[in-house]
């Protein structure tokens, strides 16, 4: 209005609803007014507000930019620092919220990740995100069971999954030995509002990766930004949801194996808690490394794709070697075979066999790799009785 005709300051005040001094004010410290409002990020905002110690927050800024270990980005920040400067308006009209939160998670994945990566191979780079599932038996709507998955970009590890279930201390856990199952049970439910225990996730997390002297960066989804300690040797990042690696395919992919194999667990009964841990621990070994460095490559990262992880292949030479000293065992049963032969053992002393073993790894086993064989001799027995 300065920059118009000639006006009075009393009518400026008239037309602002402010007082005639603060008219004044604005008008004697005009060109530093302007020079601010240039330099800050956002053009709509009117009052500028210091911090108390112009160092810390200098050191605060440095920290956001990326010197510290714990990065979160908003949604609409990021969409700001990643538009065109100068570029025309968009005559589009203003889109919904799915397709903002698209639209920035493309913009992300296109400028973002490869400043992130830097240094980082893609057996380091994690990513973490949750997911549900019915509990099965229970009531529709109302039981339901959390997970939290994490998986490295190339495939080569998956982190025992994390299960989150309404009962605090369920009667079929009891006497099983928890801290050597190739899962983790947790009280909690999303749906009841709760908060993921990401804290003690990422404790666990960290130390695994200090024992085996590596460090990581672990992607995490942006809702589930909360304050917790961080481990020195991991380095969290926050990313939009678009940009969630495992979204583009692994929890599906594990529901469906989970589904495949309580299918198959019918004719056993109704399952309980601790048969549906171990068939949830069964269907996240389902899920291929391929399939995953795949999922990561669709969200914007690129793990080298070229060389074939060799924790993926050597379960198939262990069963390879396995079927070649089957096939000698059995040459030499049949030469020392007698004529005492035992009864083949009906399908019901089976399962009751399995039971039984599975049992006693629950209260004996000593690391969760016992398990990996137990679920391997599992599929072996569901595949003989398939014909």
């Amino acid at each position: 209005v300065l920059e118009g005709p000639k006006v009075s300051q009393s009518e400026l005040a008239k037309r602002f609803g402010v007082s005639q001094p603060q008219i004044c004010r604005i008008i004697k410290n005009r060109e530093r007014i302007l020079s601010e409002w240039r330099r800050q990020r956002q053009p709509e905002r009117k009052r500028r507000r210091d911090g108390g110690d112009a160092a810390l927050e200098a050191a605060l800024l440095r920290w956001v930019e990326g010197t510290g270990s714990f990065l979160q980005l908003e949604a609409r920040q990021l969409a700001e620092a990643l538009g065109q400067p100068g570029s025309e308006p968009s005559t589009k009209p203003p889109a919904e919220g799915g397709d903002v939160e698209r639209a920035v998670g493309e913009r992300w994945l296109g400028a973002v990740p490869p400043g992130i990566l830097r240094g980082y191979a893609p057996s380091q780079i994690y990513a973490c995100g949750d997911t549900g599932v019915p509990l099965p038996g229970g009531s529709p709507g109302t039981q339901r069971l959390t997970l939290l998955l994490c998986a490295n970009a190339d495939g080569s590890e998956k982190v025992p999954l994390w299960v989150l279930g309404e009962s605090s201390r369920p009667r079929c856990l009891q006497g099983v030995n928890l801290r050597h199952m190739p899962w983790r049970y947790r009280a909690g439910c999303l749906a009841a509002g709760s908060a993921l225990p990401l804290a003690e996730w990422l404790r666990e997390f960290g130390e695994g990766l200090r024992r085996r002297g590596r460090s990581a960066l672990l992607l995490l989804p942006q809702r589930d930004a909360q304050p917790c300690p961080q481990p020195h040797n991991v380095r969290v990042v926050f990313i939009p949801a678009p940009a969630q690696p495992l979204e583009r395919g692994v929890t599906g992919d594990l529901k469906g194996h989970f589904q495949r194999r309580l299918l198959r667990r019918l004719p056993a009964g109704r399952p309980t808690l601790l048969d549906t841990l171990h068939t949830l621990a069964q269907a996240w070994g389902d899920v291929s490394p391929e399939l995953i460095a795949s999922c990561f490559r669709a969200a914007g990262f690129s793990p080298d794709a070229g060389s074939a992880s060799a924790a993926a292949l050597a379960p198939a030479a262990w069963r390879e070697q396995g079927a070649e000293r089957a096939a000698g065992e059995d040459a030499e049963a049949e030469e020392g075979a007698v004529e005492d032969v035992q009864p083949c053992p009906s399908e019901r002393e089976v399962w009751r066999s399995l039971a039984t073993l599975r049992r006693y790894l629950e209260c004996r086993a000593t690391s969760p790799e016992h398990f990996q064989a137990f679920y391997e001799l599992e599929d072996a027995v569901h595949a003989v009785r398939a014909g």
